[in-house]
C-alpha cells in the first residue's frame, strides 16, 4: 500500500522534530485570498509574515464542523497539493468583522492597512456568503486563529 504525501510528510515531521509519535494532524490548510495565489499565501507563512488568519463563523456553521482550537496542527499545501509546513494552532477567539482591529489583520500579511483589510475580507465574505448561504453584516462573526509554523520542508 502506497503512503499519501500528506502521511509521508506527518511521519517525517515526527520523526525530524521528535514530536510525539501520537499527536494528530487536525486537517490541512490551502491559503486563498484575492489577489494572492496560494504559493505567495504560503510563502508568507514560510517567511513568518503571515501568522494569523480569518474564516467565517457562518462557513464552520453551515458545514458542522466544529471550530479550531489552539493547539492543534496543520499541515499546508502549496497549490500543487506538496506540503509545505506544519503550523500549531496559538490561539482561536471569535470575533465580530466590526471589531477587527490592525493589530490584528496585520498578523494575516497581506494588506497595508486596516482600510484596505476591511474591503478585502468585506469581499471575500460576501463571495463566500452568496455559496454557503449568509449574508455580509459589519457585526459577522469571524474566527481569529493565529499560529506559528512548527515545521517546514
Amino acid at each position: 500500500m502506497e503512503i499519501s504525501a500528506a502521511d509521508s510528510f506527518w511521519n517525517e515531521f515526527i520523526e525530524r522534530t521528535g514530536a510525539d509519535p501520537d499527536s494528530r494532524c487536525a486537517g490541512d490548510l490551502t491559503f486563498e485570498s484575492k489577489g494572492f495565489t496560494n504559493d505567495a499565501l504560503v510563502a508568507l507563512v514560510l517567511s513568518g509574515k503571515k501568522t494569523a488568519l480569518f474564516s467565517s463563523f457562518a462557513t464552520y456553521a453551515a458545514d458542522g464542523e466544529p471550530i479550531p482550537v489552539s493547539g492543534e496542527l496543520y499541515i499546508v499545501f502549496d497549490r500543487g497539493q506538496t506540503p509545505r509546513a506544519v503550523i500549531e494552532l496559538q490561539s482561536v477567539s471569535v470575533i465580530p468583522f466590526s471589531e477587527v482591529t490592525w493589530a490584528m489583520a496585520s498578523l494575516e500579511g497581506e494588506c497595508a492597512d486596516l482600510e484596505e483589510w476591511r474591503q478585502k475580507t468585506r469581499e471575500n465574505l460576501e463571495d463566500e456568503g452568496e455559496v454557503v448561504g449568509f449574508e455580509f453584516r459589519s457585526d459577522i462573526k469571524l474566527i481569529f486563529q493565529t499560529f506559528k509554523v512548527v515545521y517546514r520542508s
